[in-house]
């Protein structure tokens, strides 16, 4: 079996071509992301793997189509970025990577609360610049603070056990309950009484028509003034203007995020030697109580073994003709 990669970094050829050594497929591995304009460059291979920023929409499929490819291998949990409509009109079955090392996400989340909270990231650069002073950095006590987590599926519950770790009050909301999680202390509420009650806010669903802009003007006034922001979900979860004047009014006390809306100009690349033309990220970069990573939350070594065996064994299954077990897609018929 034949497979093409788009967006590829020397880390993933590492993981998957170690993967590979029990599969033995053939691998063509392109640097760059598909999109419209290059959607044409498929040879023969029947499969192609690409990641998060990826531009899989009507136009790309019907020229993957053409080309022949059949399956569409997400390298990633979200899928937001392919159109399974149009995939499953063409005839193109759609697969991802549904749980990786939720751990790994989930302990990013918290490295980046953390930061904010005790201005790491700040006390770093003082050091560096033989400034010992302690002004300006005052964090909290996490300890009986109430934390709010929208989404407690794989990873948004290990999030929530770490916060009942630390001796905080949990507030959780989703439409399945997680009985383990009410178990071990955690509360489900409305999103109303999270926005409400919440010191921090940690999201972690897929983004979707209902949660697209779900932290907004509207939403971002409802909740304690000084509230902490994560997330490290879907950049569309977040309105981003709207966050950037919540930061300004003094509303929003810190913002963490490992994902943006507009990332896929922006992540995975290095423009050191670029100016930015994205004036929202660069408002927000200006802030001292604002932490940005470049969608990194997945990188582990655990994670990227997972996602590479997942993968391949997905593409496996499609080869011998077997059950997709994740696929996200149905197939018209």
């Amino acid at each position: 079996m034949q497979v093409l990669f788009y967006s590829t970094k020397p880390y993933d050829r590492k993981y998957f071509e170690a993967a590979n050594a029990q599969f033995g497929f053939q691998f063509r591995f392109l640097d760059f992301a598909l999109n419209e304009e290059n959607a044409a460059l498929v040879k023969q291979e029947k499969v192609i793997c690409v990641f998060v920023n990826d531009v899989v929409n009507a136009a790309v499929i019907q020229v993957l189509k053409q080309k022949g490819v059949a399956l569409i291998a997400l390298r990633c949990a979200g899928f937001n970025n392919v159109d399974l409509e149009a995939a499953a009109s063409a005839g193109i079955r759609v697969v991802r990577v549904p749980a990786y090392s939720p751990h790994a996400v989930a302990e990013h989340a918290v490295a980046l609360l953390l930061t904010l909270n005790r201005h790491v990231h700040r006390a770093y650069n003082r050091v560096r610049d033989y400034n010992f002073t302690l002004t300006g950095l005052e964090g909290f006590d996490l300890f009986k603070k109430t934390v709010g987590v929208v989404g407690t599926g794989n990873i948004g519950a290990v999030f929530a056990r770490i916060m009942l770790g630390f001796g905080c009050k949990v507030l959780a909301y989703d439409i399945a309950h997680n009985v383990l999680l009410e178990q071990q202390g955690v509360r489900y509420v409305s999103l109303e009484k999270v926005w409400a009650e919440s010191d921090v806010i940690s999201l972690h669903c897929p983004l979707n028509k209902a949660t697209q802009h779900m932290i907004n003007a509207h939403s971002i006034s409802q909740m304690k003034r000084g509230v902490t922001l994560i997330n490290t979900s879907r950049g569309g979860l977040v309105d981003s203007h709207a966050v950037a004047e919540g930061l300004k009014s003094r509303h929003i006390g810190a913002l963490g995020i490992d994902v943006y809306e507009q990332e896929e100009a922006l992540f995975f690349q290095d423009l050191s030697g670029h100016i930015i033309d994205d004036e929202v990220i660069m408002r927000l970069m200006t802030y001292p109580n604002v932490l940005i990573t470049s969608h990194q939350g997945f990188f582990t070594k655990e994670a990227l073994t997972q996602i590479a065996d997942i993968t391949l064994m997905n593409i496996r299954s499609f080869e011998n003709d077997e059950l997709l077990l994740n696929q996200v897609n149905a197939l018209h018929r």
